[in-house]
């Protein structure tokens, strides 16, 4: 099914037809001529009956015993094919607010995660006759894509590698709004947006997941602290030896060293012993 344009004139034209329809039954009422009575009734009444408002970011699907005839998407007041069924469809944008869904991630960790989506209707043709009921087609797509959206990705990636659902945000709003589009085309309807508005973990396994997160924390850190720690000794001994200032062999560059990464390394602050010499 394909939208198009429906036949139509403008309303006001056959408000005036219809009120001289009425004025001849009332002319013909006077002189008592019934034929004529039936005749100018039935014409004001097929008048009226085609006529049509259609309001702003609205369409009228019109349909004629059962035949799509076109739609009317021009605002106003409109006389169309008289004795059909017009149907009302929105093309405002409106917003889907998908429910929390329970749902397991790539890992096989549950996660809750829910999401926004944007859409308007494009094509009211599609949207009334190829789907029941398009706003419940968007309510389950959504659900349904969100779903496997949800199990294409982890929900933390550790290792930075690849996408995640926490950590890769715009990317999984992207890939949502692309496969539902894909699979709302069928009913008419563009998704201008599609965002996760909630998203952690079931609450069964929270409290386990954020001590792994509080540990890859601390390992990460404590990796950047080894790493310049390293550096600034080599920096150190460099130096040193660059400048002569002292000259140290093996055993106490390895004390040296020792030291200055007990010193830098440690979360504490260090505590010097001073050596003041020997009695003998």
């Amino acid at each position: 099914m394909q939208e198009r344009k429906a036949w139509k004139v403008n309303g006001f034209l056959a408000i005036f037809l219809a009120l001289v329809s009425i004025g001849a039954t009332v002319y013909y009422s006077i002189h008592f001529n019934f034929a004529m009575i039936l005749v100018s009734s039935l014409l004001a009444l097929i008048i009226l009956s085609s006529l049509t408002i259609v309001q702003p970011n609205q369409a009228r699907v019109v349909v004629f015993f059962g035949r799509y005839m076109g739609s009317i998407r021009d605002n106003g007041l409109w006389m169309t094919v008289p004795l059909t069924v017009r149907t009302m469809v929105s093309l405002r944008v409106s917003n889907f607010n998908c429910k929390t869904l329970k749902v397991n991630d790539v890992e096989g960790n549950p996660v809750e995660i829910a999401a926004v989506v944007v859409f308007r209707v494009i094509d009211s043709a599609r949207a009334i006759f190829d789907v029941t009921n398009y706003e419940q087609f968007v309510e389950i797509q959504s659900e349904t894509a969100l779903r496997h959206v949800a199990t294409k990705h982890p929900y933390d990636n550790f290792s930075e590698q690849g996408f995640s659902l926490r950590g890769n945000a715009e990317e999984v709003a992207a890939e949502l709004t692309r496969e539902l589009q894909e699979r709302l085309a069928l009913a008419g309807v563009e998704v201008m947006e599609a965002r996760l508005t909630h998203l952690a973990y079931a609450t069964e396994i929270a409290s386990a997941m954020l001590q792994r997160q509080q540990a890859s924390a601390i390992l990460a850190a404590r990796q950047i602290i080894v790493d310049g720690a390293v550096g600034m000794v080599q920096m150190a001994l460099l130096r040193l030896e660059k400048e002569g200032i002292l000259e140290l062999d093996q055993e106490r560059k390895v004390a040296m060293i020792n030291n200055l990464l007990v010193a830098i390394i440690s979360e504490r602050g260090a505590q010097p012993i001073l050596n003041t010499g020997s009695l003998y």
